[in-house]
């Protein structure tokens, strides 16, 4: 995953929890924005995860 995907998953996660939070949604809508919203949650942890082992490894590089 690369780090220009970033504001694209948040938006697209925060537009899902909108539309879970208007409670307006079927149930059946609910549940699938709930499963997106994890799926999305996910993306940008392991995204955010990318970001921290590379930010320490320039770190290293830097102090060598």
């Amino acid at each position: 995953m690369t780090a220009n995907r970033t504001p694209d998953v948040m938006v697209r996660l925060e537009k899902t929890i909108e539309r879970m939070a208007d409670g307006a949604a079927p149930l059946e809508e609910l549940v699938a924005a709930h499963q997106e919203a994890l799926r999305l949650l996910e993306e940008a942890e392991a995204e955010l995860e990318d970001l921290r082992k590379r930010t320490g490894e320039l770190t290293e590089s830097l102090k060598t």
